[in-house]
């Protein structure tokens, strides 16, 4: 079920108790800003999620509340996981929803990165 982006951030979301390591992901890059890991429901043969370490619904709220040094490194981590799994050459895409319109799951920023085949338009028409 879509979520509102502007409740706040509600510290039982999935990402939140992974976070805390309560519940188990398939991780492909840590540091102190963001946590990688493969999507358990892949969109495409490559589907990975990172996500900030800090309590944020969307990236309306992230922009808004976020610090300088976590908003940098979290876009750094974001490019650093494309680079590491070779993604750069073939190409990739980068998704973030925000609030109910755009299907919103979890209400914790979340930037998805898909790849691994041509994935045709950006918009269903």
């Amino acid at each position: 079920m879509p979520i509102d982006a502007t409740l706040p951030y509600d510290d039982s979301n999935i990402f939140a108790r992974i976070l805390r390591g309560e519940l188990p992901a398939k991780t492909v890059y840590d540091d102190e800003y963001a946590l990688a890991f493969h999507d358990i429901n892949p969109q495409a043969p490559l589907h990975i999620l990172v996500i900030p370490k800090g309590a944020y619904v969307s990236w309306d709220d992230f922009s808004e509340r976020g610090s300088d040094a976590e908003i940098a490194g979290f876009v750094r981590a974001v490019g650093r996981v494309a680079r590491d799994q070779g993604l750069v050459a073939p190409g990739y895409r980068l998704l973030a929803n925000v609030g109910p319109d755009s299907h919103q799951e979890v209400p914790h920023l979340h930037v998805h990165i898909f790849a691994g085949r041509p994935l045709g338009p950006m918009l269903a028409r």
